[in-house]
């Protein structure tokens, strides 16, 4: 199957486009590298030429609702727009465990973005995975206060990247299912834990202090709101395993 990747060079999307290689796929990557803005159109119709099916993993960094709900609309609205006009079969979109139950700041966008396949006239599959084993490391760059780095609270089951990446790219070569079952890790963390275990891993030898952070999302994350039902499908590598492989 000829198969178009959304984000295809980011942390999950290059897996993606490893996975459908190795079962014999022909990935294309959307991305500005390729002449593809997702943001305006440019480029779509051309890059979706002949293909089969399309992986959304595209991502922005933010956490306003109103940037994340902008970019999604427009990025994710002008990608199923294009799919349905080269006659793609199957939109397959990757999104977040929780966001109905904590739809706040950057998980407000990914609601609004799952809104778009569902309505975009385009057969669908929706998979919601928890957080990646690398949010430890986003949270602990990004987590500061002046020069001091912080570790918010949080309950989570992380997944591995690459344990998504081929589970999404196994669901978009097959028929479209509407909302997948849930994939998460398998077993809950801390998160403030992981930020903490990461640092320490990285050489940051440094004080970081747990914090309660305020917003909607942090707290539904330390209330668990975040957290897989009792349906959802657990991958095998631990934060743990993950952490010991880093470089």
């Amino acid at each position: 199957m000829r198969i178009a990747v959304a984000g295809g060079t980011g942390v999950v999307g290059s897996h993606v486009v490893e996975a459908l290689r190795a079962d014999g796929h022909d990935p294309i990557v959307l991305s500005r590298r390729t002449g593809v803005d997702l943001t305006t159109g440019a480029g779509l119709d051309a890059a979706l030429d002949d293909v089969d099916a399309v992986i959304d993993t595209a991502n922005v960094t933010t956490v306003s609702a109103a940037v994340a709900t902008r970019f999604f609309e427009a990025a994710t609205g002008n990608l199923v727009s294009a799919a349905g006009r080269a006659g793609v079969a199957h939109v397959a979109l990757l999104s977040i465990v929780g966001i109905d139950r904590i739809p706040h700041d950057y998980l407000a966008g990914k609601l609004a973005q799952e809104r778009v396949v569902e309505e975009g006239g385009v057969p669908w599959t929706i998979l919601r995975a928890t957080q990646f084993h690398e949010f430890a490391g986003q949270v602990f760059d990004r987590a500061k206060i002046g020069p001091l780095h912080v570790a918010p609270r949080g309950r989570v089951q992380p997944v591995a990247a690459r344990e998504v990446g081929t589970h999404l790219a196994a669901l978009a070569a097959g028929a479209p299912q509407g909302r997948s079952a849930d994939l998460a890790g398998p077993r809950e963390e801390r998160l403030d834990d992981m930020i903490k275990a990461y640092a320490r891993r990285t050489g940051h030898g440094g004080w970081i202090p747990s914090v309660s952070l305020p917003g909607g999302q942090m707290k539904g994350m330390r209330t668990g709101l975040g957290l897989p039902g009792p349906g959802a499908v657990l991958g095998s590598q631990t934060f743990a395993e993950w952490l010991a492989e880093l470089p």
